[in-house]
């Protein structure tokens, strides 16, 4: 017979890419995992994952544990928290996925601040620029910047805030190269990207009023010669002069402010980038923890940080 920890214990290893990862999020040694796997087995009397190398899969007995389980451990928690709220309590646990520095900056400071107000939540905050690689049953509550062209069935989308994107330099660039005037000239200039979310990030694409026909779209393909996958780094070189970078409005907006980079291309616009809160399709992200959460957060935005005034 299966027990809750015994439930729990088997979803981190379904949940996870390899044991060692599994191990990790249990805080437990790798033998410890493999030997209580082994345990799991000899008792049910079935083999419920394939190992193989470095990677796991479950069998369809694993199938089957992992999404029974995850009904019962979900409906057990939903009975607590259905209990908790008669007595006027938040409870439970609440996973979020957030991208890496525009959860560090604006949704980390919430989750503290949430779990300070409702102790009983237990909040995991995993930081991640690639959403499209976290399975959809794994979150309660996913932050995604920038457009989404493909969203899971089942998911709940919610509009945090607006957001755009800049195309901007360091004013010591712009001394030494000169500034663009039309997005043509970017590719005699040194672009910096920043990959990211799966997209085309060497592919920019403007929109500026054309004359007769509306909005006419002009795509430049950069060739970049620094990219990096974390923002900080594409944001330091460009403060360091190194050259052109499209970025955020929520992450270079006090730059821009403080002069120390400058707009570029003010007549052209980029797709826009919103926060958005994408809600899993399992019951727990309905939960009384995820919706408080969400207004927590969406108050927070609102008016967006990055376009409030100066203090």
């Amino acid at each position: 017979m299966l027990g809750t920890d015994d439930l729990r214990f088997f979803l981190a290893i379904a949940d996870a890419a390899s044991l060692a990862a599994a191990a990790r999020a249990l805080d437990v040694s790798p033998p410890a995992v493999t030997q209580r796997l082994r345990g799991l087995e000899e008792r049910l009397g079935v083999h419920l994952v394939d190992r193989t190398g470095r990677h796991l899969a479950l069998t369809d007995e694993g199938e089957l544990v992992a999404e029974r389980g995850r009904a019962v451990l979900d409906a057990l928690g939903d009975l607590d928290e259905a209990l908790a709220a008669r007595r006027g309590r938040v409870v439970g646990h609440l996973r979020i996925v957030a991208p890496l520095g525009f959860g560090r900056r604006h949704v980390a400071p919430v989750a503290a601040s949430f779990q300070e107000d409702h102790p009983e939540v237990a909040i995991d905050l995993v930081l991640s620029d690639r959403l499209g690689g976290v399975p959809e049953g794994t979150f309660d509550l996913a932050i995604h910047v920038g457009e989404i062209a493909r969203a899971a069935p089942g998911l709940i989308a919610r509009r945090l805030a607006p957001n755009d994107r800049v195309v901007c330099a360091a004013p010591a660039y712009l001394a030494a190269r000169g500034t663009p005037a039309r997005p043509a000239e970017l590719g005699a200039h040194a672009c910096i990207a920043l990959r990211e979310n799966d997209e085309d990030v060497t592919l920019w694409r403007f929109r500026s009023p054309g004359a007769e026909t509306g909005e006419t779209e002009e795509r430049v393909r950069i060739e970049p010669r620094l990219s990096s996958n974390d923002g900080e780094v594409v944001r330091g070189w460009a403060l360091a002069g190194r050259g052109i970078i499209l970025r955020s409005e929520w992450d270079v907006a006090g730059d821009l402010r403080a002069g120390r980079l400058v707009r570029l291309l003010p007549g052209y616009a980029l797709p826009d980038a919103p926060v958005t809160a994408l809600l899993g399709a399992r019951r727990r992200a309905r939960a009384a923890r995820t919706r408080r959460f969400l207004d927590a957060l969406a108050s927070a935005l609102d008016p967006p940080p990055w376009r409030r005034p100066a203090p």
